[in-house]
């Protein structure tokens, strides 16, 4: 596959992961933090192949701490596969926590990183770290599965494929992204590892029997997002004003939406209705969809015309 550099300036996480895990035991303060300031001192051509990989949805950070937390984890991975010269992989990874973890991995030396989603489209990714001399070609470290049944009578949703399979005691992190083929089933992204026994234990989602084979990624039924354009003028940039009318429906029910925590901004959950948004967020209501804030312009009354992408 081709690969494409990535170019982007160092976020705040990054500093922060920096510093927590200048600190961090697991590093070895004295004889191993000089090794790590050497590293970052080098810039990084960090290339993601551009065919079958995933593409970087414009997500901002979620919770503080905890993008923190796992881009201190995905730096020290960087790490020891610095030294070592070995190839690591990480766990499937939310939009954000992509992000920032491809943003930080960009200022070390000696280290190539790759995503993989399993697809173009693909919103959680793994991350596969190494050095050049060691990943000269990109890892195989996504699996894919379809999952058939009559789901004709009986359709089931994103969340009935995700609870059966968490149901089996597989952890979130090791599945990626559910894609629903509607009276077929679904096709789902997993680590290789898991294949095995997903095939032998899952035999059922909702109240549909099912059974599950093993599929090449090139077999996976997807499509390019389809988007409508369309433009509002409101008196404000709060998400109960724009999200009402991106997905057309009254304030009221937004915000009762979110209330019931069924809305959330660059995929984090919101719980205040005069939440701001800003070109590139990204709004999504459970079972409406998502919707993209595109450019936005004061007109000579105050207020703004805001350009919105509706994700169909």
């Amino acid at each position: 596959m081709s690969a494409t550099t990535m170019g982007f300036a160092a976020p705040w996480v990054l500093r922060k992961a920096a510093n927590a895990l200048a600190r961090s035991h697991a590093l070895g303060i004295n004889s191993k933090l000089s090794h790590y300031k050497t590293l970052r001192s080098f810039p990084l051509t960090s290339p993601l192949t551009s065919q079958g990989i995933c593409h970087l949805a414009q997500a901002i950070k979620g919770d503080e701490k905890s993008a923190i937390e796992e881009v201190k984890h995905i730096l020290e991975m960087a790490r020891r596969a610095s030294s070592r010269r070995e190839v690591v992989h990480t766990n499937f990874l939310t939009p954000p926590v992509l992000k920032e973890s491809m943003l930080a991995l960009e200022k070390l030396a000696d280290i190539r990183a790759i995503a993989q989603g399993g697809y173009p489209q693909a919103e959680r990714c793994r991350i596969s770290i190494g050095h050049p001399d060691v990943m000269t070609s990109d890892p195989d470290v996504v699996a894919a599965l379809s999952v058939t049944g009559n789901f004709g009578f009986q359709p089931c949703s994103h969340g009935d494929f995700l609870g059966a399979t968490l149901g089996k005691g597989i952890a979130r992190e090791k599945l990626g992204d559910i894609i629903l083929q509607g009276e077929k089933g679904a096709q789902i992204l997993v680590v290789p590892e898991l294949v095995d026994f997903i095939i032998s234990s899952l035999d059922k989602v909702g109240n549909v029997p099912v059974s599950c084979t093993k599929i090449p990624l090139i077999s996976l039924d997807y499509e390019p997002p389809r988007i409508q354009p369309f433009k509002t003028i409101e008196a404000s940039l709060r998400v109960d004003a724009i999200a009402s009318a991106g997905f057309k429906i009254s304030r009221s029910k937004l915000v009762d939406s979110i209330s019931k925590g069924e809305v959330r901004v660059n995929w984090k959950p919101i719980s205040k209705n005069n939440t701001p948004l800003k070109t590139g967020d990204i709004v999504s209501v459970s079972g409406r969809g998502r919707l993209k804030i595109g450019e936005t312009r004061t007109t000579r009354k105050g207020k703004f015309e805001v350009e919105l992408l509706r994700y169909l």
